[in-house]
């Protein structure tokens, strides 16, 4: 009779155990696809550059985040970002995570950022 009212308790425990994996692990999928779109946007030597090879970036990130999340990462969305002033660029990749709750949306939104690569002749 006790385990009764304790089974309900366990199992919302192992849910919410399992859930709180899938979300980490979905934020983990996103951070590592936004570092691959950065590392291919660092290329870029000027905006003209970065304006030719953003949309297969873009593309490449998102198809990253889909075969390496599967279905932990749902419907990824990757935003490429050039600053020519800092020389920096910036990728933002967003998702939904799969949830074992009905009802509960959960949303994952990641950066990565870095210099962009200078080729400069040796003097």
């Amino acid at each position: 009779m006790e385990f009764a009212f304790v089974a309900p308790g366990l199992i919302f425990l192992i849910f919410f155990s399992i859930q709180g994996a899938l979300f980490f692990y979905g934020r983990s999928v996103a951070i590592q696809s936004a570092r691959e779109g950065v590392s291919q946007l660092r290329l870029a030597q000027d905006e003209a550059t970065y304006l030719d090879i953003r949309a297969g970036v873009k593309s490449n990130t998102e198809q990253f985040a889909t075969a390496v999340g599967r279905e932990a990462l749902i419907d990824p969305l990757a935003t490429p970002s050039y600053d020519p002033d800092l020389g920096r660029v910036r990728m933002k990749v967003a998702g939904r995570v799969i949830s074992l709750i009905p009802g509960l949306d959960l949303k994952v939104t990641e950066e990565a950022e870095g210099p962009v690569e200078r080729f400069e002749s040796a003097p």
